[in-house]
């Protein structure tokens, strides 16, 4: 007999996600413990070693709760029961800013990133689910996010990947069930102060019982149909923004709306504005230096940049002072009038 259908499931999609790599690389699966990374790991123990691949796993304590050292000490045994080596198991400070899901998410990544570095991975996998990707879709909705936030989690972005996106988290919970592994539900996930469970335990089932099944699947079907136009606009904005003066207001006003914002963001950006921390509302701001200009002075922006309208030009300025964001720091120019 093979394998139980939600067992064989996640060894599908985890199959499917290292098809393009080569003899030899190690992939690592982070987990929590949980269910969802659980079943992946359990999966990439599985299908790794059969297709040539080096299987590793990685675990971060965030220390927010008591008993996590211990807590992560069980998911490093757990993994290497699982035959899977290298195992790490890594402490981070959650200090960050933006809340304590953001400050946490940061310094997880930054971890797994690091993990990835240090061990020469080629690719780490993440065990996010269509459920997942369902609730980050509602809560752009709901915050009144642009197409970049309600394109959801990508299922590829550099180092990291998502098989399981197309999987629902029942199908990893049976996974587990099927192959006896204990698993850990973080405490968090039944807290309502957080937006995220109250989206997972109150407003999708709420929507679900209105409309009727099928909701989670159409939000994921609406972050995949969003992720392709937004690629598309995030291409097309990055050849304007590298072709000829992307900056000067007569350029910009001549561009369509949705590619001239992701040009001003994108320089933003790489004048030295954290991007988690640049919203819409920031973007129009700068929009309005093109499109309603009448003698503003500044517009103060994340990072300690500001942004001015000077020239003819849209201007950064930092610490250094005037920074052109196509690599130079200049004089700045006199302002419009």
């Amino acid at each position: 007999m093979g394998p139980a259908p939600a067992v064989a499931a996640v060894r599908n999609a985890v199959r499917a996600c290292l098809g393009d790599l080569a003899p030899g690389d190690l992939v690592l699966a982070a987990c929590s413990g949980g269910a969802d990374s659980l079943a992946l790991a359990a999966a990439l123990a599985f299908v790794a070693p059969r297709a040539g691949l080096r299987a590793g796993g990685v675990t971060v304590d965030h220390g927010l709760q008591d008993g996590s050292a211990m807590r992560a000490a069980e998911v490093t045994s757990a993994l290497s029961a699982l035959g899977l080596d290298p195992v790490l198991g890594v402490a981070v400070a959650v200090d960050g800013g933006g809340g304590p899901e953001a400050a946490a998410r940061a310094a997880r990544y930054e971890a797994l990133s690091e993990a990835a570095e240090q061990t020469a991975a080629t690719a780490v996998l993440l065990g996010h689910t269509l459920d997942d990707q369902a609730e980050t879709v509602l809560l752009g909705l709901a915050r009144g996010s642009g197409p970049r936030s309600l394109a959801g989690m990508p299922p590829r972005r550099g180092v990291f990947r998502r098989p399981l996106l197309g999987l629902r988290r029942a199908d990893t919970i049976a996974a587990c069930a099927a192959l006896s592994l204990r698993t850990w539900d973080d405490p968090h996930n039944g807290d309502r102060r957080y937006a995220r469970v109250r989206v997972r335990l109150d407003a999708l089932p709420a929507l679900e019982a209105a409309l009727g099944p099928g909701v989670a699947a159409a939000l994921a079907r609406t972050a995949d149909q969003l992720r392709a136009d937004a690629e598309a606009l995030e291409n097309i904005s990055s050849e304007r923004f590298r072709c000829g003066s992307p900056l000067s207001t007569s350029s910009l006003a001549g561009m369509p709306v949705a590619v001239r914002t992701r040009v001003l963001r994108q320089a933003a950006v790489e004048a030295g504005c954290p991007a988690g921390a640049l919203t819409a509302g920031h973007v129009a701001r700068l929009s309005e230096l093109v499109t309603d200009w009448h003698g503003q002075r500044w517009i103060d922006l994340p990072g300690g940049v500001r942004a001015s309208r000077r020239s003819g030009q849209v201007w950064f300025a930092g610490a250094a002072g005037i920074v052109d964001v196509m690599g130079a720091v200049t004089e700045s120019g006199r302002d419009d009038r």
